[in-house]
């Protein structure tokens, strides 16, 4: 099998993938990664059509991120999955990234452990229908890459930078993005010191998208996020867990504070 890199020629391709799938992913999303990281977006080609995907978003030398990793269904079983994984961690390691990571779907997390990935702590999908929100007073977004990097453990700014012109604010020194969706709007990331800031970002997102259905990923280790979600309406939708394997033999213990994390940037970032 060969695998390639994907261009935006491939647009239409990966979008019928990711609506066979389900996934939220629009042809932005897949754009902007594409844009972001054009030498880590990988794809293999079957009967004329892209059947199989994975791409790796490098933040700096710290960390790379394993996503939008995807086989058509009748293409399974083929070995495409490993194929396209491989050559994400292949490309991690020629920049002698120091961590990998992922976010993995039961289906997926067998594969991810012959690789040697293990398992960290689970990440679940919350699911808000259409519904009234009061607003909240927040502030103009402003970036706060200290309180970022303390919680994400690696340096994210350009993503960020990305997203913000999409929707964002601040709040209290915290701050919040969105971004639309296929399905549904898409509130993350977010990060923030304190209950009180994060419900203010978050009743401002969902004042906005009132009419929408909206999704927000959360991690296991910050308890104050699900709390938040039962009280604004939100139930969980689906499970993954979140993996990890060392890039290289020398590297430092990666340190993050997920405790701070509210809210994913989305499974493909991490």
């Amino acid at each position: 099998m060969n695998v390639r890199l994907l261009t935006s020629a491939d647009l239409d391709g990966v979008m019928l993938l990711s609506r066979e799938a389900g996934w939220n992913q629009t042809r932005e999303d897949w754009a902007r990664m594409m844009a972001l990281t054009p030498q880590s977006c990988f794809g293999i080609d079957c009967d004329g059509r892209v059947v199989a995907t994975a791409t790796a978003y490098c933040y700096g030398s710290e960390l790379a991120w394993v996503g939008m990793v995807l086989t058509a269904a009748d293409y399974r079983g083929r070995g495409f999955a490993r194929a396209t994984v491989q050559a994400t961690l292949d490309f991690a390691r020629s920049q002698d990234v120091a961590w990998i990571k992922l976010d993995a779907t039961d289906m997926g997390r067998p594969l991810y452990e012959k690789l040697g990935f293990v398992a960290e702590y689970a990440v679940e999908r919350w699911l808000r229908p259409p519904s009234p929100a009061a607003a909240a007073t927040v502030e103009a977004y402003r970036p706060n890459p200290e309180l970022d990097l303390e919680a994400f453990g690696a340096d994210r700014s350009s993503l960020l930078a990305s997203l913000a012109p999409i929707e964002a604010a601040s709040a209290g020194g915290a701050f919040a993005l969105g971004r639309p969706g296929s399905k549904a709007a898409y509130f993350g990331p977010c990060v923030s010191r304190n209950m009180d800031s994060t419900a203010k970002l978050l009743d401002w997102y969902l004042s906005r998208h009132a009419r929408e259905q909206v999704f927000w990923d959360l991690v296991e280790p910050n308890p104050d996020a699900f709390a938040l979600a039962r009280t604004r309406g939100f139930a969980p939708v689906r499970r993954l867990m979140r993996m990890v394997l060392r890039g290289r033999a020398w590297a430092p213990p990666f340190v993050e504070r997920p405790e701070l994390v509210y809210a994913l940037g989305g499974f493909e970032f991490g």
